[in-house]
Parts: C-alpha cells; sequence; structure tokens
C-alpha cells in the first residue's frame, strides 16, 4: 500500500515522502497514529501543493540542528560513577544519563537520538555520536570518571 509520510519516520523515510508498506501496517499502525496517510490523487496533489513548505522547514531544522552540534562539539559531559576493580563501573552510562547532563548544560537532545551501540560500563573517555538531524551527526565526549566515597 503506498502512502505519504506526514511526519520523519525513522525507518521509513522524511515527511512528504511517498513509501510503499504492508497494509496492515498502514492500517494499523501508521494511518491512526497520524503518521501517514494514504496516497490517493487527492492527497498527492495536496502534497504536490506543501512541497514548497516541507523543503523550507527542513533547511531551518537541518540549519537549527548545525547550531546545536556547534554547542555540543565545545561541551565535555563528565559523568561520575562507582566502580570496581578494573575500572569496571557499578551498573552502566547509558543514553538517558547523556541526555540527562546534556539538559543541565542548557541542550534538549533526545535521549533517542543519542546513539549508542550499549552501555558505557568502564570509565575512560569516549565520542558518542548524536543524531541531531538526518543530515547532521554531532559527536560528544563522554568522560566517565570515578565517584569520590564520601567520608
Amino acid at each position: 500500500m503506498k502512502i505519504i509520510l506526514m511526519e520523519d519516520f525513522e525507518s521509513l523515510g522524511f515527511e512528504g515522502d511517498t513509501v510503499d508498506v504492508a497494509k496492515g501496517y498502514a492500517r494499523n499502525y501508521l494511518i491512526p497514529k497520524g503518521v501517514a496517510i494514504e496516497a490517493n490523487k487527492a492527497n498527492l496533489k495536496a502534497l504536490e501543493m506543501r512541497k514548497e513548505k516541507i523543503m523550507a522547514k527542513r533547511m531551518k531544522d537541518k540549519g537549527a540542528a548545525e547550531r546545536v552540534r556547534e554547542k555540543i562539539s565545545q561541551i565535555i559531559v563528565t559523568i561520575r560513577r562507582k566502580a570496581g576493580e578494573e575500572r569496571k563501573l557499578y551498573g552502566s552510562v547509558t543514553s538517558r544519563d547523556i541526555a540527562q547532563e546534556l539538559e543541565r548544560e542548557g541542550i534538549m537532545v533526545d535521549r533517542r537520538k543519542i546513539i549508542t551501540d550499549e552501555a558505557i560500563r568502564t570509565l575512560g573517555e569516549f565520542e558518542v555520536p548524536i543524531k541531531l538531524h538526518p543530515e547532521v551527526i554531532a559527536n560528544i565526549k563522554v568522560s566517565v570518571e570515578i565517584e569520590e566515597e564520601k567520608a
């Protein structure tokens, strides 16, 4: 079934794209959630009218993402955790922890945009990519240090 995406959807494409998906996926999930509409003649004609607005929005979003990338590249996020022998953490540092530290710095980033293959489980410095926009990826330096025990 052909559909038109009404918003960016990670696994399918971007707003305004026409994609082919299974009928059940479209009817039971995408269309009821407002992520897509059916690609019939009327909707395709309306899409052509909206194409300029969609492109202008994408360029504006890309510019904003590039400005955020500049801010992020200057920051080193320091996270303190308890660690045992061999520099292994009790627990781990996840994308949620990184997002919270960025929020303290005044930068709002959705934790789902922070790309971590797996959680950080050792002390040290790591470079973590953040997908701010489909065309803009920022790398942030994350420093995991040992938490000093309080006496």
